[in-house]
């Protein structure tokens, strides 16, 4: 039993429109809201909850219902601003052990947004919190959105009839269905959030001043030049008009709905903005003011209350600190930043952490003809992170692909999951700064990492991300992204007209991996007939892959229009990439443009490089992803020896006596890896010795690291890096990842290793890590490969608490806002 309040059981949590609410257990403080929650409820809603009418509760049964012990009776209630919007609760059956009642109510005004499954999610993770295994919930049979709720959760349920109400039964133990409908929900919601940012039907720019070359002035002037769909509507105290726009005094002035508003107030003035947007309905904010978290402790404090107050009034942020955001769709044409030059429409998503780096993205972006589809900068990203953008562009028919400039991740665990996901359809190519310093946003508290940067790379590249060094890189792989097919393999044909040219292509080639042809010299007089005939000839054969096409005439005046029309005709009707060094032109020149009715590239259009290598690097970033995304997925083999039950015993029963992180003995982690039919200490000596390391990030969540054992892969910190769980591709990858791997496989005449043992062995070892986070770290060292197995010598295995859940096994629920401290 325990009376003291659970407030790491609060949450702020994004509905099925995309609107947000606040989720939180009950307190007897909220008598008075229960009291109007329940006047606003229609007899149809009473008499579903309670199987009769009632139209008002009695001061006893408001005190009952708002008076819970956490724990035998628990309720949670979602508020909107300062109203109660739902409530669900649970009392436990102590005849029943292990068993609760459910039940849940929407008000009516509010049902079929979601609330219902929500509340059930984080009912279920308190009640087995607190020990209980199952749900019973009472329904009325004509009650369907009730029983709809319950049946569509994904737990194991059961059903009877009885006395003319339905039981259902629900098992609360996590299911793979569980797990795949809660993730289901919370992309919608995420996508649904983002896409009512992106698509407002009128925007409010509060503190839209009179003077030249201000924020708020540049922001509206920005949004009237780019014609802006809907109507924009200035907010100043005093001016009746901006930039010839009548002005309001305040957002809630304003006569019609507002769906957006862009936020240039001083940063002390921001607070009463905010409520000023709730009261007006408004859906989302974008803040480009300044002097919140990247100021010290009292803007922190600011930044803070800013999230805050909008996600409990139902709105996203974008910001604080940021650029603002940017759709180039027909439909909308929303340029809502402080950007002077916007790209003109294309396939690609583009979001920017850094609000100072973004005009210069979106002026590069814009000088090689990239088109966009949208564009965001999060600044401070106190709220909406590149995470949403992902749920988003998944969904958005008008992005082919993504771009990231990331200076952190806030859950790099959702950002791996959602990348992978992603990346199957829509390539993801990410600039990651801070690669000494692991930077964190403006605002947010550091977080240690035990990771290296290059470990980073590797657990990007198990997700299909294209991770590049600069803007420069991120801007050449994109631009073949966007406008031309992948390669199905890694064979390249090179045609150039000077050999040396060719000859750096070539070499550039083979120092990325690539295989390439010998190059095609057409020679320094070639015309366009002899570039036609050489690239039909490359795009015809069956064993090229991609070709990369040099020119650069010896003189301006023997220029040879044609080449261009020969290089955009055949590459716009082959099925494999064409990139082009083509005059010592960057981007996407005028000459190699399939256009789109706006003057835009459209798909068939040839980018060009500056130099060939710059080219060729392109193209191996392409063909590695290209090789990622045709590749067998893998799956979680079955484990069917596992003994998942002992082994989570073993480790409670070792942390109940520890008042901190424990180092067990090596009896104690050898009954552990035996439960995942691992045996320490058995078997040969002999072979190459190895070493297999899991360690539970704080970011990341359970990894792994594999690498030959001894102080000279350790100087060399020659190790690879995934995510647990490994697939059974992952675990494959995961040995011949590391650069002394052909030792593995009978280097100079030596006997090749077992290496399928090890990828068992790293199949169970990674399962163990996913199942049981309280492994902080368990060393294998040495693991010795030999000719037949793999045997484990020596076995150190650290325990500690976990701070919490792992974000992705508990209920929805948005990042907490950044603390002040």
């Amino acid at each position: 039993m325990t009376d003291s309040y659970p407030d790491h059981w609060e949450a702020d949590v994004v509905l099925a429109d995309g609107g947000t609410a606040h989720l939180r257990p009950i307190r007897p403080g909220d008598a008075e809201r229960m009291r109007a929650f329940y006047r606003r409820l229609s007899p149809e809603s009473i008499y579903y909850r309670y199987f009769s009418p009632r139209p008002r509760l009695t001061d006893r049964e408001i005190e009952h219902f708002t008076t819970v012990d956490h724990d035998d009776r628990v309720a949670f209630i979602v508020t909107i601003g300062t109203e109660m919007v739902a409530v669900v609760r649970y009392d436990r059956i102590h005849d029943e052990p292990g068993t609760a009642e459910v039940a849940f109510l929407v008000e009516d005004a509010h049902q079929g947004r979601g609330l219902g499954s929500v509340l059930l999610e984080h009912i279920a993770a308190a009640a087995r919190e607190r020990g209980l295994e199952r749900f019973v919930a009472h329904v009325l049979p004509d009650n369907r959105r009730m029983t709809k709720v319950f049946r569509e959760v994904g737990y194991r349920a059961r059903q009877r009839f009885e006395d003319g109400i339905i039981q259902l039964v629900l098992d609360l133990a996590p299911t793979e269905t569980s797990m795949e409908v809660m993730a289901a929900r919370e992309h919608r919601a995420e996508s649904r959030s983002i896409q009512r940012l992106l698509f407002p039907r009128s925007v409010a720019v509060i503190g839209a001043s009179r003077e030249a070359h201000s924020v708020g002035q540049t922001v509206l002037r920005h949004l009237l030049a780019g014609d802006f769909s809907g109507p924009v509507y200035p907010v100043h105290p005093t001016a009746t008009a901006v930039a010839g726009v009548r002005a309001y005094a305040t957002v809630l002035d304003i006569p019609d709905d507002v769906d957006l508003a862009v936020v240039a107030v001083r940063a002390e003035s921001v607070h009463e903005v905010v409520e000023q947007c709730a009261g007006k309905g408004v859906h989302g904010l974008v803040v480009v003011s300044s002097g919140f978290g990247e100021t010290g402790a009292e803007g922190r404090a600011r930044q803070q209350e800013l999230v805050r107050l909008a996600r409990a009034h139902g709105m996203r942020v974008v910001g604080p600190n940021c650029l603002g955001i940017a759709n180039t769709d027909a439909s909308v044409r929303l340029n809502a930043t402080l950007a002077p030059t916007l790209p003109g429409r294309g396939p690609i998503g583009f979001f920017s952490q850094s609000g100072a780096l973004g005009i210069a993205i979106l002026q590069r972006a814009a000088e090689r003809g990239l088109g966009l589809s949208t564009f965001v900068s999060a600044g401070n990203r106190v709220d909406v992170s590149g995470n949403d953008l992902l749920q988003y562009w998944e969904e958005d028919a008008a992005t082919a692909g993504v771009l990231l400039y990331l200076e952190s991740i806030g859950n790099p665990r959702k950002f791996t999951r959602l990348a992978r996901r992603l990346s199957r359809t829509k390539p993801i190519v990410a600039v990651k700064s801070g690669r000494s310093t692991q930077g964190v946003p403006l605002g947010h508290a550091t977080r240690a990492l035990s990771l290296p940067d290059h470990a980073v790379s590797a657990l990007f590249a198990q997700a299909g991300v294209i991770r590049v060094d600069d803007l420069d890189e991120l801007f050449d792989v994109a631009q073949l992204l966007a406008y031309q097919p992948p390669p199905g393999g890694d064979q390249v044909a090179i045609i150039d007209n000077s050999d040396s040219l060719g000859l750096l292509a070539q070499d550039a080639a083979v120092a990325l991996g690539l295989a390439p042809r010998e190059p095609v010299d057409l020679g320094p007089r070639a015309r366009a007939a002899d570039y036609e005939a050489a690239l039909a000839a490359a795009l015809a054969d069956d064993s090229v892959d991609a070709v990369v096409v040099l020119f650069t005439p010896p003189t301006i005046g023997e220029l040879d229009q044609g080449v261009a029309d020969v290089i955009v005709r055949l590459a716009r009707d082959g099925a494999k990439p064409v990139a082009a060094t083509f005059l010592g032109a960057k981007g996407m020149p005028a000459e190699l443009r399939e256009r789109a009715p706006d003057g835009m590239p459209a798909a068939g259009s040839v980018p060009s490089y500056p130099a060939p290598e710059d080219a060729v690097r392109a193209l191996a970033y392409v063909t590695r992803y290209a090789q990622w995304r045709n590749r067998p997925q893998g799956r979680l083999p079955d484990l069917d020896d596992v003994d998942r039950e002992r082994a989570r015993s073993l480790v409670e029963a070792l942390l109940n006596d520890a008042e901190g992180p424990l180092d067990a003995t090596p009896e104690q982690a050898a009954e552990l890896l035996a439960c995942y039919g691992v045996t320490v200490g058995a078997g040969d000596e002999k072979g190459v010795s190895t070493r297999v390391v899991t360690m539970e990030d704080p970011s990341f969540g359970a990894i792994v690291s594999f690498g030959l054992s001894g102080v000279t892969a350790a100087l060399l910190d020659d190790r690879a890096y995934r995510l647990a769980p490994l697939t059974d591709v992952e675990a494959a990858d995961l040995v011949r990842a590391i650069r002394t791997a052909p030792l593995l496989f009978g280097h100079q005449g030596t006997d090749p290793a077992d290496v399928a043992a090890l990828e068992r062995l790293l199949l169970r070892v990674s399962r163990l890590a996913d199942d049981l986070p309280e492994v902080a770290r368990l060393i294998l060292d040495p693991v010795r490969a030999a000719s037949h197995g793999a045997t484990v010598g020596n076995a150190s295995l650290t325990l500690a608490r976990p701070p919490g859940p792992r974000p992705e096994l508990g209920p929805r629920r948005l990042p907490a806002p950044p603390s002040p401290t």
